[in-house]
């Protein structure tokens, strides 16, 4: 079973619904007891990042999402459930993230529209084409789809950017971490195959 972590916020259903698609068995979880012996948990986020970590860790699934990266469980963040894996963004300064990846989230390059809401080309970082298990079948050039004001400082976890004023952050990978700025519900075959690289690895 793959964990959709539900704390009220995010593209929840959307993301069970595109895991089921891929032949994954995703339930929607608000309680931390039953996020127990997950095979994989997934971490959606839409909006602002103070609010989404306010809710987090109102229902106390911040720390299923914690124990389960420090465990090696196959762990998938997903917009701002991916900026929410860093320990501060300047859209809510005063609210700290998870803190498991270093770097803080800052706003998109001056002189570019604000929020990117487009389809955006998918480049990996030299050498991760062919040993990448997230990226693994996505070919580079492939279009994915994006909806954000904000996007994390790059760090040595990067496994593909896209040109928005320059490069910007597009997905990350540590491990058996994951997590991409995109939506990978939206976003198609692409986004599919990505979904089903990670229902394999918790299978695995």
């Amino acid at each position: 079973m793959i964990a959709v972590l539900d704390y009220g916020i995010g593209n929840l259903r959307s993301a069970q619904k595109a895991l089921e698609k891929v032949g994954a068995e995703a339930e929607l979880v608000s309680e931390p007891a039953a996020a127990e012996g997950a095979a994989g948990v997934v971490l959606p986020g839409v909006g602002a990042f103070g609010r989404c970590m306010e809710a987090l860790r109102e229902s106390g699934l911040d720390a299923v999402a914690v124990e389960a990266i420090e465990a090696g469980t196959p762990f998938l963040g997903i917009c701002v459930g991916m900026q929410m894996l860093y320990g501060r963004s300047e859209e809510d300064p005063e609210v700290a993230g998870l803190g498991v990846i270093d770097g803080e989230v800052r706003a998109l390059p001056a002189g570019v529209k604000r929020p990117q809401m487009q389809w955006n080309v998918l480049d990996p970082v030299p050498g991760r084409a062919g040993r990448s298990l997230l990226l693994d079948g996505i070919a580079p050039g492939s279009w994915a789809y994006f909806v954000h004001s904000y996007v994390p400082e790059p760090t040595a976890d990067v496994a593909a950017t896209c040109d928005y004023g320059g490069p910007v952050v597009a997905a990350v990978e540590r491990g058996t971490l994951w997590a991409t700025q995109f939506h990978p519900e939206k976003s198609g075959a692409v986004g599919l195959r990505l979904l089903a690289n990670f229902a394999a690895s918790c299978a695995a």
